[in-house]
């Protein structure tokens, strides 16, 4: 067996013993077409205030720029669809992928255990994790390692998967056996585009105005959500789910195995008034080691306030 394909077959068992679903391999070189996208998006100022995503642009088009002589992107999937549903249909929601221990730790942890095992089994090599903190454009490397293309809402679907899964990277200097990407199956389905409550999605799809997305609204804004969105925001507190909940493709999503992303077990049964009267104890408790705590108990106070029509 050719070194390559060995070492290749060698990271993928690993990976999935370590619990991510897919594993695939692409091949570190300058991303041409996905620079200029990027460029296009940030011109148009749909980045809203997320002023990091202008910074740092070499590094997220070239990963030679994040590792000198990178010769490969291990591509990762960690799957945290959670079919249960809060339990007040009236409650402000909350997107699943923060039900549990924020993703960040989870991950960082399981990579760093791969890149041990890497250099333990095949010898000393240059490499970094990366858990969507980096400037790394994870989508197009994930789309470019075969995991999936990249759908009409912007986030990446598997047909046997769906897209309610977390995407990590190790980026190193190790040549492996790379993966062919996969096309396009939305074929002519609208129903992402149709449901977003704001609008964010371009008519025709593949493009997401990042300002007017309920995500950025609740979690990325720092000011005040403008009156615009007044009505429009589903009941969302923090981020959203719905271009994924009316994605065909999720009815192959399965429950996650993972205990890190169970919530807590005062989060889905919390009621309305609840929350409303959420106090920064309770805050705390619930989202002790949460991404909600990015937000931090003053924000999200704010985004429930808005939903209530308040100022």
């Amino acid at each position: 067996m050719p070194t390559t394909q060995a070492h290749s077959t060698l990271i993928r068992s690993e990976a999935q013993r370590l619990g991510f679903a897919q594993v695939g391999f692409a091949k570190a070189e300058f991303m041409d077409a996905e620079a200029r996208r990027l460029e296009q998006w940030l011109e148009a100022g749909m980045h809203g205030q997320m002023h990091y995503m202008a910074n740092h642009f070499d590094k997220r088009v070239d990963p030679t720029q994040l590792v000198p002589g990178a010769k490969s992107v291990i591509s990762l999937v960690f799957n945290y669809y959670n079919p249960e549903v809060q339990e007040d249909p009236e409650a402000p929601r909350i997107s699943q992928y923060a039900y549990g221990k924020d993703y960040h730790f989870v991950l960082k942890d399981k990579l760093k255990a791969l890149l041990h095992f890497i250099e333990r089994e095949i010898g000393a090599v240059s490499g970094r994790c990366f858990v969507d903190s980096a400037p790394v454009l994870e989508r197009d490397w994930a789309k470019r390692a075969g995991m999936g293309w990249i759908g009409r809402n912007t986030l990446l679907i598997n047909p046997k998967a769906g897209s309610y899964f977390f995407l990590a990277e190790i980026i190193l200097d190790l040549e492996l056996e790379y993966d062919a990407p996969m096309r396009d199956f939305c074929g002519t389905c609208r129903r992402c585009i149709d449901a977003c409550p704001t609008e964010a999605i371009s008519p025709e799809g593949y493009l997401v105005d990042g300002s007017k997305c309920i995500s950025y609204l609740t979690i990325e804004l720092r000011e005040a959500i403008p009156e615009a969105f007044k009505g429009k925001m589903d009941n969302w507190m923090f981020g959203c789910d719905v271009c994924q909940d009316v994605c065909p493709w999720n009815r192959f999503s399965k429950p996650h195995q993972e205990p890190a992303f169970s919530p807590h077990p005062d989060l889905l049964s919390m009621r309305k008034q609840d929350w409303e009267e959420i106090t920064q104890e309770v805050f705390n408790q619930v989202f002790q080691h949460s991404a909600v705590k990015r937000t931090k108990w003053q924000g999200l106070k704010r985004n429930i306030a808005f939903l209530k029509g308040e100022d």
